[in-house]
């Protein structure tokens, strides 16, 4: 039975002034959850919310007590189901709050049965996915600087943020810097659908494997203009945040990208992950700047991914919590010696 629950806020430092098509961050906020059971095992879990999606530290740490008192009124953990509901009647939006709690609580349920998460799902932890490593919007050199650094930390993989009128230099210098690396792109909303087609059609000559967000989540008919005429496959994002999103968005793009803070439960992202695969789209989990309190859980859907970009806690300058091991960035639950996420405070 539940015995105790708690939250903290940090403010954490980013490695590198991280920019996007919207702005760019020096830090980011967590607010992390322990929900501690009769038996002295404590489950982890953390929000990283994003003021795009209209969550804030500030509002998290507002609804935390109201969805912990449902946690604590339900008393047994592993009614997962029970509690998610009651969560989400209580507090309908603030998905990054909800998701905290669904993670302390997966996290606790694995160590009360003393089994990793992926094995409580009843997951192959050797068929895993290679995380993608994030090169933020800035000056071209220092974008080249940061290329070079990720391939000297071993990354194969990398995504590179667009959404500027030099779009095509930036991917010119990362291709001159890792001519040899997968690359993915994220415009993050900033083209509009004939600017996309175009510069898609440019950019495809660079080997990219696909484009993630390339209009505003606000046209959807733009995306499916984008997606009938792009040379590569289309990835939605920010036009994909639950369940219900999935068959919106299933005859507008190839991929769907799902964040565990915007979907609101790990139940959830199961849901999202499955009705993706019905519709026949591949599927990406992606994060905010995180750290391995809330990573932790989502690299271990990784055997169920096409794609991942869960290097959240790599961004950091540091990460009071280790989670599951990424050498070279590859997700390797097989290695993973923990029961729960894996994610413990340093």
């Amino acid at each position: 039975m539940i015995a105790s629950t708690d939250f903290e806020r940090r403010t954490l430092a980013l490695e590198y002034a991280f920019g996007i098509a919207r702005g760019t961050q020096t830090e980011t906020d967590a607010v992390t959850v322990h929900i501690e059971d009769d038996e002295g095992h404590v489950g982890i879990g953390a929000a990283t919310p994003s003021s795009h999606y209209g969550e804030t530290a500030a509002t998290v740490e507002a609804v935390l007590p109201d969805l912990l008192a449902v946690v604590e009124d339900v008393g047994d953990p592993h009614h997962l189901e029970r509690i998610e509901r009651r969560m989400r009647e209580t507090v309908h939006r603030n998905p990054a709050a909800r998701v905290a709690v669904s993670i302390a609580l997966h996290d606790l349920v694995a160590k009360r049965l003393e089994v990793p998460l992926y094995r409580y799902w009843g997951l192959d932890p050797t068929n895993t996915v290679e995380t993608s490593y994030t090169i933020g919007l800035d000056d071209l050199e220092t974008m080249r600087e940061k290329t070079a650094d990720a391939l000297e930390r071993g990354h194969g993989t990398l995504k590179i943020k667009l959404g500027t009128d030099r779009d095509i230099e930036i991917i010119e210098a990362i291709r001159d810097v890792a001519p040899d690396v997968r690359l993915y792109a994220d415009a993050n909303e900033a083209w509009t659908p004939r600017e996309a087609v175009t510069r898609i059609e440019r950019l495809a000559a660079f080997d990219l494997e696909f484009i993630e967000q390339p209009v505003p989540a606000a046209n959807p008919d733009g995306l499916q203009f984008v997606y009938e005429r792009a040379a590569l496959p289309v990835a939605a994002d920010e036009s994909c945040l639950t369940l219900a999103d999935v068959p919106q968005v299933a005859d507008r793009c190839d991929i769907v990208n799902l964040k565990l803070m915007k979907c609101g439960s790990l139940r959830e992202a199961m849901r999202m992950i499955h009705t993706a695969r019905a519709h026949g789209l591949e599927v990406m989990c992606g994060c905010m700047t995180e750290s391995h309190a809330s990573i932790a859980a989502a690299c271990h859907l990784a055997p169920l991914l096409d794609y991942a970009d869960l290097d959240g806690p790599l961004l950091l300058a540091e990460d009071p919590y280790a989670g599951v091991p990424m050498p070279d960035g590859r997700i390797d639950l097989a290695g993973l010696e923990r029961a729960g996420t894996g994610a413990r405070l340093e």
